[in-house]
């Protein structure tokens, strides 16, 4: 989401987008180096997922049956994607505008950004890579209930495109879900499994959101996350947490013409805040937290 950032290529070398701001992936573009980050990034995470990432993730890994060492072709894994539940990837050079994110969306159509991260750039990246987008948020679009979220935020998210007081709360929505939410499991150790892209594609935040004693975790209501700002600089202070993905679809589902209005203008929280009705699962100590720079 958000405008689309600069990318560590020189200008003249990037591939020129569409007017949807799709391209078509350039695998010749791809070096030993590169294949060598994505071979590197995929054993480092699928080791440490197990036990940690909810079943549908593992479920869409082993069906996309993605490549360990090299970059994958988009694709070759579009016509098992296609075959599952009707989205498919496109490759992209970077963020794309809100509405233009929307729409692909809106259509079952995921954006990919089609670039590897440096070998310097392993355990921090300011913008989303290959890695991320792939294989943090597609094997999830394999799983019917969790594509038709996706289709329906945005849809949701399409009709609010042109109202800036709506897109903050979209953003919440689609960041305490999409890319750092977790998932109730009573088999796990501590009762909850990762889901979102933001932390199953990185090491240290996988760790961070379940075993830290620092953020939040709290129960998942509407209300309270399109309230709620985040953190896109460090780990999140709060977590919220959903019962299954069926809940997410209904979510999505819900009469935002009225909720919009209602906390467009309202207050926003901020990340760390803990509320009386809130369903704490774990209230965080907050350490290591900084008082600035809540989004």
């Amino acid at each position: 989401m958000s405008a689309t950032a600069e990318l560590t290529e020189r200008p003249e070398t990037r591939p020129v987008p569409r007017d949807d701001f799709t391209i078509d992936q350039p695998l010749e573009r791809y070096v030993d180096t590169d294949h060598a980050v994505w071979a590197h990034l995929y054993a480092r995470q699928a080791s440490l997922l197990e036990g940690r990432v909810c079943h549908a993730f593992l479920e869409g890994l082993g069906k996309l049956d993605l490549p360990k060492n090299r970059v994958p072709s988009f694709a070759a894994l579009n016509r098992r994607l296609r075959a599952a539940t009707g989205f498919e990837i496109v490759a992209v050079p970077g963020l794309v505008p809100d509405r233009v994110f929307f729409e692909h969306l809106a259509n079952r159509r995921f954006p990919v950004t089609w670039w590897m991260r440096r070998p310097d750039q392993l355990d921090y990246l300011q913008e989303p890579d290959c890695f991320h987008d792939l294989f943090g948020h597609v094997p999830l679009l394999i799983d019917p209930v969790f594509a038709d979220y996706m289709q329906a935020y945005g849809r949701a998210a399409l009709a609010f495109a042109h109202d800036a007081n709506a897109l903050p709360l979209f953003a919440r929505l689609y960041w305490y879900t999409v890319e750092f939410g977790l998932i109730r499991d009573a088999a796990a150790p501590n009762g909850m499994r990762v889901y979102g892209a933001g932390i199953v594609s990185s090491k240290s935040e996988t760790l961070y959101s379940l075993d830290s004693d620092s953020p939040n975790r709290i129960g998942f209501a509407l209300e309270r996350v399109l309230r709620t700002r985040y953190r896109i600089d460090t780990f999140q202070k709060t977590y919220f947490v959903i019962d299954d993905f069926r809940q997410l679809f209904d979510i999505a589902r819900a009469d935002f013409a009225k909720l919009i209005p209602a906390f467009a203008g309202a207050p926003a929280l901020g990340a760390g805040d803990v509320l009386p009705g809130d369903a704490v699962i774990t209230r965080g100590s907050g350490q290591g937290w900084a008082r600035e720079g809540d989004v």
